[in-house]
């Protein structure tokens, strides 16, 4: 297995929408280490060593301009829905969504049933890594759109949940 350029811009991008500040990854002799600007040593221009060995430091992205202190849908992984009543419960990563603990199992959630901000509503898988993706919300789950084993983009919507009090 060789990375693609493409491999390593998903890699990059991930990086930068984790709240991870290095990442060392090494597969098939080849290996890839990336750091955000401010972490660990001064920050390098890119650099690519002669294979087996690539060494890439990732600039951190610009903050954007301060906005109204209101809480995004990005922030939260919670946001309103074009039907009325709904919230969308968004993926906080990309990675492949699994919506049960194990292959043949039952599902974490389905529509009708009730969730807490706490409840786990499915995983993420990135990179071999496991990561429980939780409601953030109270309410009855209305629809559930991703499917199990789909490819999720980062804020994509998984669900749509009727928000309650409590």
């Amino acid at each position: 297995m060789s990375f693609t350029h493409d491999d390593v811009q998903r890699i990059i991008q991930l990086l930068n929408t984790s709240h991870f500040d290095e990442l060392h990854l090494e597969a098939d002799g080849i290996k890839l280490d990336l750091r955000r600007n401010g972490a660990g040593a001064a920050p390098l221009a890119a650099s690519v060593s002669p294979a087996p060995t690539r060494s890439v430091d990732v600039a951190a992205p610009a903050p954007a301009p301060a906005a109204a202190p209101s809480a995004s849908p990005a922030a939260s992984g919670v946001g309103a829905s074009s039907a009325a009543g709904l919230l969308d419960v968004r993926a906080p990563m990309l990675g492949v969504f699994y919506r049960a603990p194990k292959p043949g199992a039952d599902p974490f959630v389905a529509a009708g049933v009730k969730v807490k901000p706490d409840t786990v509503i499915g995983i993420i898988e990135v990179m071999k890594l496991m990561n429980s993706v939780a409601a953030e919300v109270s309410g009855e789950v209305v629809e559930v759109l991703a499917k199990d084993g789909d490819l999720v983009e980062y804020d994509q919507v998984l669900m749509r949940v009727r928000a309650t009090q409590g």
